[in-house]
């Protein structure tokens, strides 16, 4: 039986728990002091249920620790400890379906009996570690990947028994072949072999076939290996010679058979950003996303080797306004080898929205390393992604504002997310954030400011800011604004509530005020007085008549002295109510379980209009109904509120008006 001491155990996580948690619970007859042992005889059943989330994740494992023997190799025969040419090592996946077998081959550093024992007998010992820790100060960046010791063991998850034929580099080592059948019972045997590296057999059992399958083998490499460090080999494929310029008109172009290699050894990420072309950057996006047929704006090349070793590239897509479906599309990877395309917590929340690599031997993962581990190295690793991504903005602004202006509708709700979710990228935003007009005139936010001060300033001294959602639904009130000599701003996206309100909270004497939030001399109140043409008496006794013809519950009647010229009944939202719901409806806010805001507008009556005396001097009630109803639904109809039997009854009325 094999037996395994438990300070093997010691990166083990959920099977030191597991082992923990009996060793507690079992009842000590005596307090004599000694070394726990704990034995192997439940390992692989609690290997296959528990230690990696996905079975498919075998082949990743075992293709890193072919990768490791691989760079092992490379990194000794740069010291000089390995004497001639070592070539150029590749891995190769064989599968026979017949035989019901993959095998994993690497001309890596292959292990000796002795390192058989030690690596592989022993559970959770990471040669991996052992040899980084070796040659640390020797070799500054290994590119090793493993580091817990249990990759090799995910090969019981889909096989029912394993063999390792392995012979080592070190001169007059002999081969061995070492089997084992999922139980803590193994074969360990010296076997003829001439190839240096290893050889790993896998038996699948019946539960797995799905990976004899080559598509499905195919698809795993794809995923998990696409961007390994050593070429990796899965068949064949037939290339055609191109025929010389001289060749015969009949020729027939000669067909070779030639290695398929699978990944890119060395992708875009890796290299020197000085190194790389704008068709360089492109070409990889398409690499990794050759289903997406829509050019990224542009991207960020992340380089850092201090205080932690981080290096990525991050591409800026034209985005719709559905946030959640854009986002999962980065992918992280450790020493070139993926991890997972949920970078929630290493990637601020904002930027789950780019697409590209981010590729760190520093992640903390956890055992199964499918997952972040929550730590320090984390946070600051996000951090510094934040600040590179707004000098990259800040940067392409200064360097061509014109095509930056160009791109603001595709990357604005990336920007203004991250406005309202990091305080530190706020803080930079004022340097290339836009605020955009009606007439696509593109403004900062100084230059905002400075513009509108003279003419927009109300008699609180107070900035008002005004800003249409939809410029052809609320035309009438941007036109009202415009004729006053206003700038309007276009805010359409569906975080502009939330972005808003932080703003007001950051800068003081802003506000800001949709065009249709009120009747426009209410927006910015001066401080000359509007005279009413009709007398309190007679504002006292029209209200209540329109009142009773208008739903109350949801339109507030206001009589208002305006412009003769503006229209007589106008349908205003209130500000605050309809940026709350706003906000309610795209989350945040504090209005969690505080039930659905109301729909309420105003019903603002301009006490000026011809039309509106009119409608009070009309004797017939009946004719005075209809007038009422006939301004209200106009109104309605400018707020695009005018739906269903309404629509229909105020046609059939215009009809009868005209007639």
């Amino acid at each position: 039986m094999m037996v395994l001491p438990i300070c093997h155990l010691s990166h083990f996580g959920i099977f030191f728990d597991y082992y923990r948690t009996l060793i507690i619970n079992q009842k000590l007859k005596d307090m004599a002091k000694g070394n726990i042992k704990v034995t192997a005889e439940n390992i692989f059943p609690i290997i296959k249920k528990f230690l990696y989330s996905d079975h498919e994740i075998f082949l990743r494992e075992l293709i890193s620790n072919a990768t490791d023997a691989t760079l092992k190799l490379k990194h000794l025969s740069t010291l000089g400890e390995i004497k001639g040419d070592i070539g150029n090592p590749i891995i190769e996946i064989k599968v026979d379906k017949e035989k019901k077998e993959i095998r994993i081959i690497d001309q890596g550093v292959g292990m000796t009996g002795d390192e058989v024992k030690k690596y592989i007998n022993q559970i959770a010992f990471s040669g991996a570690e052992e040899f980084v820790e070796k040659y640390k100060d020797k070799v500054e960046d290994t590119g090793i990947i493993g580091h817990f010791g249990l990759g090799f063991y995910s090969s019981f998850m889909v096989a029912e028994k394993v063999e390792i034929f392995t012979k080592s580099f070190q001169d007059d080592a002999k081969a061995v072949r070492w089997e084992c059948d999922g139980s803590p019972q193994y074969i360990l045997e010296d076997i003829e072999r001439t190839e240096r590296g290893t050889e790993i057999v896998l038996h699948i059992a019946e539960d797995s076939t799905e990976f004899l399958e080559e598509n499905r083998i195919t698809q795993l490499l794809n995923k998990y290996n696409k961007f390994m460090p050593i070429p990796i080999k899965f068949g064949t494929r037939e290339e055609t010679l191109p025929l010389a310029e001289d060749a015969p008109e009949d020729a027939k172009p000669e067909k070779i058979t030639v290695d398929n290699i699978v990944n890119n050894p060395n992708p875009a990420w890796t290299k020197n950003p000085t190194d790389l072309k704008d068709e360089d950057y492109a070409d990889f996006y398409r690499e990794l996303y050759p289903m997406q047929f829509e050019e990224p704006l542009f991207n960020i090349h992340l380089n850092v080797d201090y205080p932690f070793n981080l290096t990525g590239i991050l591409y800026f897509p034209k985005l719709t306004k559905n946030i959640d479906q854009a986002k999962d599309k980065i992918q992280l990877y450790q020493n070139q080898v993926f991890v997972t395309d949920n970078v929630e917590g290493i990637v601020p929340d904002f930027l789950q929205m780019l697409r590209g690599v981010i590729d760190s031997p520093d992640i903390p993962l956890n055992v199964s390393r499918s997952y972040l581990q929550s730590d320090a190295a984390v946070k600051k690793i996000a951090s510094y992604i934040t600040r590179k991504v707004a000098d990259k903005l800040i940067s392409l602004f200064k360097n061509d504002r014109k095509a930056f202006e160009e791109k603001w509708n595709d990357i604005k709700i990336i920007i203004e997310y991250g406005m309202l979710s990091e305080d530190k990228f706020f803080e930079k935003s004022d340097k290339f954030a836009l605020y955009p007009t009606v007439d696509d005139t593109y403004f900062t936010f100084e230059e905002l400011t400075e513009k509108i001060k003279p003419l927009q300033t109300d008699k609180d001294n107070n900035l008002v800011i005004l800003y249409a959602s939809n410029v052809k639904a609320q035309h009438s009130y941007i036109d009202a604004a415009k004729e006053k000599g206003y700038e309007v701003l276009l805010l359409d996206s569906p975080i502009v509530s939330h972005l808003i309100q932080k703003l007001e909270g950051s800068k003081e004497n802003i506000h800001f005020a949709r065009v249709d939030a009120d009747q426009i001399d209410n927006l910015i109140k001066k401080d000359e007085p509007k005279i009413s043409k009709l007398s309190e008496e007679e504002i006292a006794e029209l209200k209540p008549i329109i009142e009773e013809i208008i739903p109350t519950k949801t339109y507030s009647v206001q009589m208002e002295a305006m412009d003769s010229s503006a229209n007589p009944f106008i349908i205003t939202q209130p500000e605050f109510m309809r940026r709350m719901k706003e906000m309610q409806a795209t989350g945040g806010g504090g209005f969690m379980g505080m039930g659905n805001f109301p729909d309420m507008y105003n019903l603002v009556v301009n006490t000026n209009n011809e039309l509106v005396g009119k409608i009070l001097a009309t004797k017939t009630k009946k004719k005075q109904e209809a007038l009422i109803k006939q301004a209200f639904d106009l109104a309605k109809l400018s707020q695009n509120l005018l739906h269903g039997e309404d629509l229909t009854n105020f046609i059939k009325r215009s009809f009868e008006l005209i007639k």
